[in-house]
């Protein structure tokens, strides 16, 4: 196994997630780790969002996270041989008021890593855009659905829920492929 210190951020996500798994901790990386890996690094995150997907106790997590070096900061997990930071942001897993539709499995020499879809992944960032107004996530959604295959119709079906068919409208055009 390749040590921590070079594994690259997919790969400790990965990592961390198998560990996890072994200990019945389900996670689901969402985030700009996610945005990272859809658009081929071209956007950069430095922390590890793993979805608290069926509400482990905080406890398991310090203690599953502790075996393999991790040390509870605040919020957020740090490995002095990492530059990542890992989080676990609470369940349950939804995208706005939605439901996450599909969970994609990519394979890393560390693990199998479940990731949102590239669909789920524009809706997260949007998410953020549409309630929060943070124009940042509005790129990263953009960047996603440049390099990936989504699905624009379930995009719109789930801003219209949001309450925000207008804003999809208005950005629609920056989210579909020529």
């Amino acid at each position: 196994m390749k040590p921590i210190e070079k594994m690259n951020q997919a790969e400790l996500a990965a990592y961390v997630q198998n560990h996890l798994r072994k200990a019945g901790i389900e996670v689901v990386l969402s985030g700009g780790a996610a945005v990272g890996i859809y658009t081929n690094g071209e956007y950069v995150s430095k922390d590890i969002d793993l979805v608290n997907a069926r509400f482990a106790d905080r406890r398991n997590i310090e203690k599953a996270m502790l075996e393999i070096g991790f040390n509870s900061i605040g919020r957020h997990f740090e490995n002095p041989s990492s530059k990542h930071l890992v989080e676990f942001p609470p369940g349950p897993l939804f995208l706005g008021d939605g439901k996450v539709n599909e969970i994609s499995e990519l394979k890393f020499n560390t693990g199998i890593l479940r990731v949102l879809s590239p669909t789920d992944c524009v809706k997260d960032r949007l998410a953020h855009y549409y309630h929060w107004g943070d124009r940042q996530c509005l790129t990263q959604a953009i960047l996603v659905a440049e390099k990936n295959n989504i699905n624009i119709s379930d995009i719109q079906e789930w801003s219209k829920t949001e309450g925000k068919a207008v804003e999809f409208e208005e950005i629609r055009s920056a989210l579909e492929k020529d």
